[in-house]
């Protein structure tokens, strides 16, 4: 029998999964790709080599040719500044190997744990917490994540398993149905959240065997999306919400607020507005972590309490994000506004 041709192969394999597979990895042919001049922003090497650089291509198109300042370009660029040396920024400002009692699983809050689903993201943004994390040793294979299904049965208290990352969306629906189907097993647990990027950067990945699962379950299903500025969003997110919130799944947002990209009451309000416009509430704005090579992102406290205080004179109250920050440690988010 001949071998399948490779077109029958590819036929097999979903659209998202092909998208996710042809990715923009040299931060070169992005310039040339945006016609910008590399003298104006150079990037580091050094950078995208401890972080590689990656971008799926669709999200190309929403990013504005010849524009330095677009505010999704600055949160992807592997820019020079990465390269400084700041007091106080680190490898691990959050102490997450301090909570990671199983391989594949943090417990930093008493009621809910967090697994690291997949070590994979279809973006790599600059700000990213976890951009030293140790994914080789948080990666379980099937065998390894019984421990973690066996410390959560162990864990009475633990009513919310929360899927990451990496992006947990950047697994098969097959993987995922596989967690699931582990994370129902367990009586106490009763809600299952997802964070995810791939919402904006790759919408295309919410298909009708992942809301079809996700209708089915017997989980409460909450939905987080990682969206930082209204110009991420798009008609093809707005197709993924809709798909999402009719499998019952409860949508919300959470924000990182950064500097030269949404450190503005105009931008913040915009979001809310566009997002609320798609079904999604907002839910957090995130000041940055203390994550060495994020420096040049951050945003004082007195400048994002300010910024918040505007946003609760110009929106109703649903629409306004909670400014929080986690502090390695804590039983919760610290919350400012």
């Amino acid at each position: 029998m001949p071998a399948p041709s490779l077109a029958i192969i590819q036929s097999d394999v979903p659209a998202w999964q092909r998208m996710l597979s042809d990715l923009v990895t040299d931060p070169q042919e992005l310039l040339e790709l945006l016609g910008l001049d590399h003298d104006d922003n150079p990037f580091s090497s050094a950078a995208a080599t401890q972080f590689p650089f990656k971008l799926p291509r669709w999200f190309l198109s929403r990013i504005k040719p010849g524009d330095w300042n677009d505010p999704i370009l600055r949160q992807l660029w592997p820019a020079s500044q990465e390269e400084a040396e700041v007091a106080g920024y680190g490898f691990d400002p959050l102490q997450e190997s301090q909570f990671n009692p199983v391989s594949g699983l943090l417990h930093k809050y008493s009621s809910r744990v967090l697994l690291t689903a997949s070590p994979h993201c279809a973006v790599h943004c600059r700000y990213c917490f976890r951009r030293h994390f140790d994914y080789a040793a948080n990666a379980p294979s099937r065998e390894h994540w019984r421990a973690v299904f066996d410390y959560i049965a162990n864990e009475p208290r633990v009513g919310e398993v929360i899927l990451s990352g990496g992006d947990p969306l950047a697994l098969p629906n097959r993987q995922l149905d596989w967690l699931i189907e582990q994370i129902e097993a367990i009586p106490h647990v009763n809600t299952l959240r997802i964070h995810t990027r791939m919402t904006t950067v790759l919408p295309q990945r919410i298909d009708e065997a992942l809301c079809a699962r996700l209708k089915t379950t017997r989980l409460s299903v909450v939905l987080v999306s990682h969206c930082n500025h209204a110009q991420e969003l798009s008609p093809e997110s707005k197709s993924a919400f809709q798909q999402l919130r009719n499998s019952g799944v409860t949508l919300l947002n959470q924000s990182v607020i950064l500097t030269n990209v949404n450190d503005n009451v105009e931008i913040l309000a915009d979001l809310s507005r566009k997002l609320f416009e798609q079904g999604v509430l907002p839910y957090y704005l995130h000041l940055p972590d203390a994550v060495a090579g994020t420096a040049h992102f951050d945003v004082e406290l007195p400048l994002a309490q300010s910024l918040v205080a505007e946003l609760q004179t110009r929106l109703p109250g649903y629409l306004v994000p909670r400014l929080v920050r986690e502090e390695a440690g804590e039983y919760s988010k610290t919350r400012y506004a």
